[in-house]
């Protein structure tokens, strides 16, 4: 793994979730692109479905080094298991 893990955030402007979440990651320094999902224009979700199958169909959703690692609770619960850490090459 790399020293700077290259993280990728599915997110939609007005989306709690997904601005718990880039609060998350930026506390922690992490710079990340952000793919923004139009959930309310027809085929919005399509980009989720393609890489994420139909069962991600919520935003936020997060990759780190390719690994999907789900939405903000996941990652909530990856930060106080001290993986998400690990996962982004800082452990």
């Amino acid at each position: 793994m790399s020293a700077h893990a290259e993280v990728t955030v599915y997110a939609a402007r007005t989306c709690p979730y997904c601005v718990r979440a880039e609060k998350l990651l930026k506390s922690k320094g992490v710079a990340y692109r952000r793919e923004r999902i139009w959930l309310f224009l027809p085929g919005g979700r399509r980009p989720l479905v393609e890489r994420f199958g139909a069962e991600h169909t919520t935003v936020p959703q997060i990759v780190i080094d390719g690994e999907h690692v789900g939405g903000c609770d996941d990652l909530v619960a990856l930060e106080q298991s001290g993986r998400l850490d690990e996962l982004l090459g800082r452990a």
